[in-house]
């Protein structure tokens, strides 16, 4: 299976940089295309920028937004809708990053309810599991994250319509990445649990996330069960997201 490179530009950016980095992108990978033989592209802008940016994207690089309602359209003042995010040709929504369930209280369940709104309307969820420090410096990763599995993944959760997206928390935005050794225990363990869990778990793709970089980009994408990477900051330079794609082997 091809690898995923998933770029989450956060809150970033103006509509002029957005609509430079997503032309960008493109023209980098029309330079580069057999890329495409190795790699699928998303970028999911900042809300507001999702509709110019979809104007200066091709095929070859999915659209995505970074959260969604779990209810259908009506009064929810500052929500958006799976239905709304569907028609402005969204075709991934990342669901449960730990900046939303720390910073907005989401739980398990409310990535579960999100993730079913999504699926029905068309939309590819990546829902993001991870451990913070404290819990990993106590042995508990594999408990944690396994709970989160267990219960943000909806009954209706396949192989085609879901991705997983392992970023420890402690990784995100510090610098600070996983070993290799760590990577793969985890996504074995990730795999293994989707495998009790859906009758395609095979076929799911597992990316990691936590401070990817150009440097360690080719070691990450080498280690078992890494299905391709949810990047944050470097995806917001074409260099830097492009050159973690040619880490792809």
């Amino acid at each position: 299976m091809k690898k995923l490179i998933a770029g989450n530009w956060k809150m970033n950016g103006t509509m002029e940089s957005a609509l430079a980095l997503g032309s960008s992108i493109v023209e980098a990978i029309q330079a580069a295309p057999q890329i495409l033989e190795r790699c699928d592209f998303v970028v999911c802008p900042p809300a507001l920028h999702i509709v110019p940016v979809e104007t200066v994207l091709t095929q070859a690089v999915s659209l995505g937004a970074q959260d969604c309602a779990a209810t259908e359209n009506g009064a929810f003042t500052g929500d958006l809708s799976a239905a709304m995010l569907k028609n402005v040709h969204c075709e991934y929504v990342i669901l449960g990053h730990s900046e939303r369930r720390q910073y907005h209280g989401e739980t398990d369940e409310t990535v579960a309810a999100k993730a079913a709104a999504a699926h029905a309307k068309g939309l590819i969820t990546i829902i993001c599991v991870g451990e913070t420090e404290a819990q990993r410096d106590k042995g508990q990763q594999n408990e944690v994250v396994g709970a989160q599995i267990a219960a943000s993944l909806p009954a209706c959760t396949t192989a085609g319509n879901t991705v997983l997206a392992y970023e420890p928390v402690w990784a995100i935005g510090t610098g600070k990445t996983a070993t290799p050794d760590d990577i793969g225990a985890m996504h074995a363990f990730i795999r293994a649990a989707l495998a009790k869990k859906l009758a395609d778990a095979e076929n799911l793709r597992i990316l990691y996330g936590g401070s990817v970089k150009p440097g360690n980009a080719a070691e990450i994408f080498a280690v078992a069960n890494v299905d391709g990477a949810l990047i944050g900051g470097a995806s917001l330079k074409t260099e830097d997201y492009m050159a973690i794609a040619q880490g792809v082997k």
